[in-house]
């Protein structure tokens, strides 16, 4: 199997965590957002590596987290699906500080070809203690994956809003069908 690694990115609000959910129901392996998990052990632990506290430290944390979780998915079979990752914390930080942090980390690693994007929802968007920023603000976090993923030789496959198990079955599908089955 080509990358078996899977990036599902997109607009904050968009399903994402959902359709993983149904993906993991079927028995795939799924690695949750860096992002919800580093937010929560910062929350308990009082430190600063928060988007609206120090958004810097945050993205940085995200982009450590995500290569952790990608050499730990190596250990996995079959097709490991991924609830955003390395580039959407690189393209951030790079889009704050302009530090060249995309290209370099991004080249050596690498998810599978087609990256799934969850579009703009406003009717499902919600905010919560983690995501505390606005649908402009997503909007305009979407508009920037989807123009830097191509420029890393991404095929970017918007995901139709549908519900989660046809969202699924979309993935599966536009992954190979049966061959994307799990071992």
């Amino acid at each position: 199997m080509e990358n078996r690694f899977v990036l599902i990115s997109g607009c904050s609000g968009g399903g994402k965590s959902t359709l993983l959910a149904e993906l993991r129901a079927r028995g795939y392996p799924v690695v949750e957002e860096a992002g919800r998990r580093i937010i929560a052990e910062q929350l308990v632990s009082g430190g600063n590596a928060l988007p609206w506290v120090d958004t810097a430290a945050f993205l940085r944390r995200a982009i450590d987290v995500a290569l952790k979780d990608m050499a730990i998915a190596k250990a996995q079979s079959g097709w490991v699906f991924f609830d955003r990752g390395l580039v959407d914390a690189a393209s951030a930080l790079e889009a704050l500080t302009g530090e060249p942090e995309l290209h370099p980390v991004c080249s050596d690693h690498r998810y599978h070809a087609r990256v799934f994007m969850t579009p703009p929802w406003p009717e499902i968007y919600v905010t919560d203690a983690e995501r505390r920023h606005d649908f402009e603000a997503a909007t305009a976090e979407y508009q920037r994956l989807t123009e830097t993923l191509p420029m890393l030789g991404y095929d970017v496959i918007s995901l139709p809003k549908t519900s989660p198990s046809e969202r699924a079955d979309f993935v599966l599908a536009t992954l190979g069908g049966s061959a994307a089955s799990i071992d």
